[in-house]
């Protein structure tokens, strides 16, 4: 499994199909990137709510596929051209600039949709398996919200959506990942949920403790007994398990809020990180 070598195909017809042409990037398209990024095949571990589980069309014997990546620097150039022209100043939502702006920010969510869709099926062809799309999350956006007359501007930046259907919370590559349905009005989170475990340790100091204590090899096996792929060594400790918070505490957090119902749990069987190899 590779997902850093060149996409043979017809990258523009796959931006076509997602409504994303004329972004650029197209050299990224098909690719997972780095940090906490990835592409997971899971397996199902439990099912909490048997009736939202079965509307999803999902099946405990079936393995399912979590990719969790984004526009690939795109959305980030987007927001630096901005900053570099107006600082920290924000712009007239009914102004040229602001629509510029959104068109952009659109066309780069669609990318990133793209690019999900494209790592999903090369992952699925490198295991010799095939798939349907289930759900699609973007996690940081603008988005316009309608409300007494008004429209007011929320931004997510690593928050997943309250308002759009159930929602995949991943821990670390070895932890549960959670399958939730949103539930009570949303308005005490402004709309939006927690999108991952969060990190306990920072990157340095997670290869700092972690290398005293694990070898990298050893770090390729879970105590789920899964397997990673991830020839960055120093990647393996920066994203080890015990540089995140413990998903299972977050999940709960959010479900004692009422903001959330446990739909099933997810256990990984094969994480890809990365086949870019670094010196030690």
């Amino acid at each position: 499994l590779d997902l850093e070598g060149p996409w043979v195909g017809d990258t523009k017809a796959v931006l076509e199909e997602h409504g994303a042409r004329g972004m650029g990037f197209e050299s990224a398209l098909g690719t997972v990137g780095g940090g906490n990024h990835f592409a997971e095949v899971q397996r199902v571990e439990e099912v909490h709510d048997t009736r939202v589980f079965e509307a999803l069309g999902l099946r405990e014997e079936r393995l399912l596929l979590l990719v969790h990546s984004g526009s690939r620097g795109l959305g980030e150039a987007i927001l630096r051209k901005h900053v570099d022209r107006h600082a920290a100043g924000g712009l007239a939502a009914d102004s040229d600039e602001a629509r510029e702006y959104l068109q952009r920010h659109d066309g780069a969510v669609l990318w990133a949709k793209a690019n999900r869709a494209l790592v999903a099926q090369r992952t699925l062809d490198g295991i010799g398996a095939t798939g349907r799309r289930v759900l699609d999350v973007c996690h940081n956006s603008v988005t316009a919200r309608h409300a007494d007359g008004r429209v007011g501007w929320l931004h997510r930046k690593g928050a997943a959506p309250w308002d759009e259907g159930p929602v995949v919370i991943p821990g670390s590559r070895g932890a549960l990942s959670y399958l939730v349905l949103p539930v009570g009005t949303g308005e005490q989170s402004a709309y939006s949920l927690a999108h991952g475990a969060g990190r306990k340790w920072t990157r340095t100091a997670a290869r700092e403790r972690l290398k005293e204590r694990f070898t990298a090899e050893s770090l390729t096996r879970t105590s789920f007994k899964s397997h990673v792929v991830c020839e960055d060594r120093d990647l393996l400790f920066e994203e080890a398990p015990p540089a995140y918070k413990a998903i299972d505490r977050v999940v709960t957090d959010l479900v004692e809020a009422g903001l959330v119902r446990v739909v099933a749990t997810l256990a990984p069987v094969l994480t890809y990180k990365t086949r870019g190899r670094t010196a030690e």
